[in-house]
C-alpha cells in the first residue's frame, strides 16, 4: 500500500486568471494503480478544478478528515481496504456523509452494484472509462457542489445580515429605552412638588409607551388627592361615545392595582354591556394599571391604555412601564417626605410661637402681683386674692412644663407605667372634678352616662387621669360657652370604650387624621382665640397606645361638634384585683416644727436654694446652703446635717458622686438624703437609690410635701 500523501494537481497557469473569480472544487481520485490515477487526472484537467489523488482507502480517509470535495472517484477493487469498505467509512463520517461517490470497476454484478448504491453511490462507471462520459458526470457533480456552496454562502450571509440587523435594532431599542429612562430620571428628580411629578410622568409615557397615560395619587384614606393625564391626538374621537365607559373601567383597574399592589390588565377599553342583547361596540384596545407603592403601602397608580396605535404593551415595554411606576413611586415618596418635613417645620414654628404666648400669659399676673406686694403695704383681704392668682398661674405653668416633659419622655421611650386594676367610672368622675373649674367658667352642660356595673381596666392611675383630663379640657376649649359635653363609657367583649362628645366647632375632614399629631392646631383662625400648644391629644394617643388601646376622632364637619373615642383593653378575670389602699399619712409633729433639725440644701440655683431654705425655716428647721460639690462635702463635715436636699445636676461633682462620698468617706449612714431632679423615670430613680439617696423627688418640689418629707426623715432617725 502506498502511504504517500495525496497528490494535488491544480489548473494550468494560463487558466488561472479565468478561474480566479471562481472558487475551485476538489475532486478526489482513489485508486491503487498510478497509471489509472494519471489517466483520470488527465481526463478531468479540462474542468479546471483541484485534482486530488490517493492510492488507498486509508490515505483518502486521512485527507477527508481536514478537507471536503465535490465528488469522489473510488476504485472498487483495491488491495487491503477495498472501495466498498472505504465508501462505508466515508459515509459514517458526518462531514463526508453526503459527498457523491462514483465507483469505477472493471466488472459489476448485481450484488456489488446493490451494495454500492446502498452505501450512497451516485453512479457506477465500468473501466476502461469513456472520457467524455466521465468528464460530463463529474462536471455535473462539481456544478451541483458549487451551487450548494453558493447557496450555503448566501444563506450564511443572510443569517449574518439578519443577526446584524437584529443587533442593530436591539442596540437602537436599548438606546431608545436608555434615553427614555434618562428623561424619566430627570423628570422625577426635577421637583419635590406632587403636581409637577404627576404631570411630568403622565406626559412622559405618551406616546412612548401608550396612547393614553394617567398618574393618580391617593390619600391615606383612599380618596383621590391628585390626578394628571395625557393622550395622543385623536384619542377622544377614537373613544367616540364610550368616554364614560372607559373612565369606569379605568377606575376599576386603578382600584384593583391599589388594593392588591399588583399589575392589573384588561384587553378592552370599556366595561362590557350588562345586557347580553346589546352589541359590544367597545373600541379595540387594552388597559394596564401599575400600583405606586411607597413605604410598603400603595398610594396611587400609573394607568396606561392602548388604542389607536394598535400596539400591545408586552415584553420589554411592559418591564419598562413597571420600572417607571417604581421610579414614580419613589419620587412621590420623596415629595411626601418633603411635605411632612415642611409641615413639621411649620407646626414647630407655630408651637414655638404659641409656647411663647402661653408662657407669657401667666407671667403677666405674676409680675403684677409681685409688684403690688413689693411696692405697697396691703391688707390681708387684698393679699389673699393676689396669692390665689399667683398660685393658679404657677399651677398653669407647672402643668404646661409637665406636658412638655411628658412629650419628651414619650419621644425617648422613658415613660414608665405603674399598672393597677381601676374602675373607669370612678376615674371619669375624678377627672370631671379636676376639670370643674374650666367647665364652670365656660358654663358647659355636662351629661354623664355610665353603667351601674364597674368598668375595669388595668392601667396607670396617674396616666389615665392625664388622658381623661386632656380629652375633657380639649372639649371645653373647642366648645363655645353654654355648649354641651356628653361623657359616656361602655363595655364590649374585649374593650372599655370611653366617648367624649361636644357641640363645639367641629373638625374639618382633612384634619381628622392629624388631630392626634404633635403641635397640630385645629383652630387656624387668625385670632386664634382657642389657645393651646397642640400637645394634649398627642399625649393622649401615645399614652392610650402604651396601654394597648386605640383612639379615634370623628366629626361631621365644621360647626357640627366632635366625638373622641378611647378604647382600653378590658381587664380579664385574672387581672382584676383590689387596688392597694393608699398609705395613711402619719402626721408627725416633728415635721411641723416641734423638733428642729439641721438641714443642708445643695443646689447651684441660688434662688431655688434660698426659697427652699426659707420654707424649711418657716417649719422650724435650721438650714445651711452649699452650691457645688466640694462645698457640699465641707458643709456636711462641719454642719453635720440630719437631712440633706441635693440637686443631682451640679457643676463639677454630680449629686450621685457626692452622696456616695458622704455615705462612704464621711460615714453619714443615718442622714436622710433626698435627690432633687428634673428627670423622674424608673431608671433615674434606680440610679439615685443605688448611689445612696433615700428618696428621689422630681422638680419642682411641692412646698405642701415638705412636712411629710421631714416626717419620713424623723422616722429614719428614730
Amino acid at each position: 500500500m502506498n502511504s504517500q500523501a495525496p497528490y494535488i494537481a491544480t489548473a494550468p497557469a494560463e487558466a488561472a486568471a479565468d478561474a480566479s473569480a471562481v472558487e475551485r472544487s476538489n475532486i478526489l481520485i482513489v485508486d491503487d494503480r498510478l497509471d489509472k490515477r494519471v489517466v483520470f487526472r488527465t481526463i478531468l484537467e479540462e474542468l479546471e478544478q483541484n485534482i486530488v489523488t490517493a492510492s488507498s482507502g486509508e490515505e483518502a480517509l486521512r485527507w477527508l478528515l481536514d478537507n471536503d470535495c465535490a465528488v469522489i472517484l473510488l476504485d472498487v477493487n483495491m488491495p487491503g481496504m477495498d472501495g466498498l469498505e472505504t465508501a462505508e467509512l466515508i459515509r459514517a463520517r458526518r462531514k463526508s456523509a453526503h459527498t457523491p461517490i462514483i465507483f469505477i470497476t472493471a466488472f459489476a454484478d448485481e450484488m456489488h452494484t446493490a451494495r454500492g448504491y446502498s452505501l450512497g453511490a451516485v453512479d457506477y462507471i465500468l473501466s476502461p472509462v469513456v472520457p467524455n462520459i466521465l468528464r460530463s458526470k463529474v462536471k455535473a457533480l462539481v456544478q451541483l457542489h458549487r451551487l450548494n456552496a453558493e447557496l450555503k454562502k448566501r444563506s450564511d450571509e443572510r443569517v449574518a445580515l439578519v443577526k446584524e440587523q437584529a443587533a442593530r435594532t436591539m442596540a437602537e431599542e436599548s438606546q431608545r429605552r436608555a434615553s427614555f429612562l434618562a428623561e424619566a430620571t430627570q423628570v422625577m428628580a426635577s421637583s419635590l412638588d406632587v403636581d409637577t411629578i404627576l404631570n411630568g410622568a403622565s406626559v412622559l409615557v405618551v406616546p412612548f409607551l401608550a396612547d393614553y397615560g394617567a398618574v393618580v395619587m391617593t390619600n391615606p384614606d383612599g380618596s383621590i388627592r391628585a390626578r394628571r393625564n395625557s393622550a395622543v391626538a385623536g384619542w377622544e374621537q377614537y373613544l367616540g361615545g364610550q368616554a364614560s365607559a372607559f373612565e369606569a373601567l379605568l377606575a376599576r383597574q386603578q382600584a384593583g392595582a391599589i388594593e392588591t399592589g399588583t399589575h392589573q390588565f384588561v384587553e378592552r377599553l370599556t366595561l362590557p354591556p350588562t345586557d347580553g342583547d346589546v352589541p359590544d361596540d367597545s373600541p379595540p384596545g387594552e388597559i394596564h394599571a401599575f400600583a405606586l407603592t411607597t413605604r410598603g403601602e400603595p398610594r396611587g397608580a400609573l394607568l396606561l391604555a392602548m388604542g389607536p396605535s394598535s400596539r400591545h404593551l408586552a415584553g420589554q415595554d411592559l418591564s419598562l412601564a413597571d420600572d417607571l411606576a417604581g421610579r414614580a413611586a419613589s419620587s412621590l415618596d420623596n415629595c411626601l417626605l418633603y411635605e411632612e418635613i415642611q409641615n413639621a417645620n411649620q407646626r414647630k414654628n407655630e408651637f414655638l410661637a404659641t409656647l411663647s404666648h402661653e408662657l407669657r400669659n401667666p407671667l403677666a399676673p405674676l409680675r403684677a402681683a409681685l409688684h403690688m406686694l413689693r411696692t405697697q403695704p396691703l391688707e390681708k383681704e387684698r393679699v389673699e386674692p393676689l396669692l390665689h392668682t399667683m398660685d393658679r398661674q404657677v399651677a398653669q405653668m407647672t402643668r404646661l412644663v409637665e406636658d412638655l416633659l411628658d412629650i419628651s419622655r414619650i419621644t425617648r421611650g422613658a415613660i414608665e407605667l405603674r399598672r393597677e386594676t381601676l374602675d373607669v367610672g370612678a376615674e371619669i368622675r375624678n377627672a370631671l372634678e379636676s376639670c370643674q373649674g374650666p367647665l364652670d367658667a365656660g358654663g358647659h352642660e355636662v351629661v354623664l352616662d355610665l353603667p351601674r356595673e364597674p368598668l375595669q381596666v388595668v392601667a396607670d392611675r396617674v396616666r389615665l387621669q392625664q388622658v381623661l383630663e386632656n380629652v375633657l379640657l380639649n372639649a371645653v376649649k373647642y366648645t363655645d360657652p353654654g355648649g354641651r359635653i356628653d361623657v359616656s363609657a361602655e363595655s364590649t367583649l374585649d374593650d372599655i370604650v370611653i366617648r367624649v362628645r361636644d357641640t363645639g366647632i367641629g373638625i374639618a375632614p382633612d384634619k381628622l387624621t392629624h388631630v392626634w399629631d404633635l403641635f397640630v392646631q385645629v383652630d387656624e383662625s387668625p385670632e386664634r382665640t382657642r389657645k393651646g400648644l397642640g400637645i394634649g391629644l398627642a399625649l393622649v394617643r401615645d399614652l392610650v397606645k402604651r396601654h394597648g388601646g386605640s383612639v379615634e376622632a370623628a366629626s361631621e364637619g365644621l360647626g357640627r361638634g366632635s366625638t373622641f373615642t378611647l378604647r382600653f383593653p378590658r381587664a380579664g378575670r385574672h387581672d382584676v384585683r383590689e387596688a392597694a389602699p393608699a398609705a395613711a399619712v402619719r402626721h408627725d409633729p416633728a415635721a411641723h416644727g416641734a423638733s428642729s433639725r439641721r438641714v443642708l440644701i445643695v443646689d447651684d440655683n441660688l434662688d431655688a436654694a434660698e426659697t427652699l431654705a426659707m420654707m424649711l425655716e418657716l417649719l422650724g428647721q435650721e438650714t445651711h446652703q452649699a452650691h457645688e460639690g466640694t462645698g457640699a462635702l465641707a458643709a456636711a463635715r462641719d454642719f453635720k446635717p440630719e437631712v440633706i436636699f441635693m440637686d443631682i445636676g451640679l457643676p463639677g461633682l454630680t449629686g450621685h458622686e457626692i452622696v456616695t462620698r458622704m455615705r462612704g468617706e464621711l460615714g453619714m449612714s443615718d442622714t436622710y438624703i433626698i435627690a432633687l431632679s428634673g428627670y423622674g423615670t424608673e431608671e433615674d430613680r434606680r440610679k439615685s437609690l443605688t448611689a445612696g439617696f433615700d428618696s428621689h423627688i422630681v422638680k419642682p418640689l411641692d412646698p405642701a410635701a415638705l412636712p411629710a418629707i421631714l416626717a419620713a426623715a424623723g422616722r429614719r432617725g428614730a
